[in-house]
């Protein structure tokens, strides 16, 4: 979990080292231990008013697909600057027409220990073909909680920001002794 002086440092470092133009807005900056995702508004295509929804998707892929490949250059070196400096790899993605589109992502190993009831959860749903495996189970499994308890993730981060902010105003933080 980042403080709130990590979070500030990484949005405004890439805000200072994106190029000119880039984005029309820098609209998010997260991080964790393995790695910073940037994701950036794009333009949206400019259609009549009497487009249909399909149009507006299809028009939004190919503008997004083209920022992709046009801007790649631009985006390797600031990644590689980010990489050096804060030791993690760095994701993109654009938000284009409402929609958020992620380009790269780091799939990190994460160890964890379920019982047979927690098992059988992910066996089932590999055999209902919603998974492949019962990492892509646990993944599926975690999508699902970030969506359904979003208001619930947002008070209890806003509490662990609470409490780093008291923990580094206390005896240990440093000053005098």
């Amino acid at each position: 979990m980042l403080t709130d002086r990590e979070r500030d440092e990484l949005r405004g470092w890439f805000a200072g080292r994106l190029p000119e133009g880039l984005f029309t807005e820098l609209v998010e900056v997260t991080a964790d231990r393995e790695e910073i995702t940037v994701v950036g508004r794009i333009p949206e295509p400019q259609l009549g008013p009497d487009a249909s929804d399909v149009e507006r998707e299809a028009a939004c892929e190919s503008r997004v697909a083209e920022f992709r490949r046009r801007t790649r250059d631009d985006r390797s070196r600031v990644a590689r600057s980010a990489e050096r400096r804060f030791r993690r790899k760095v994701s993109w993605g654009v938000e284009c027409g409402g929609e958020r589109t992620l380009f790269t992502h780091v799939t990190a190993p994460v160890m964890t220990r379920l019982r047979q009831p927690e098992r059988q959860v992910l066996d089932t749903l590999i055999a209902g073909g919603v998974a492949r495996s019962r990492s892509d189970a646990l993944a599926w499994c975690v999508r699902l909680v970030r969506r359904n308890a979003d208001d619930w993730l947002s008070e209890l981060r806003a509490s662990l920001a609470q409490v780093e902010r008291v923990r580094s105003r206390g005896p240990d933080a440093g000053g005098d002794d």
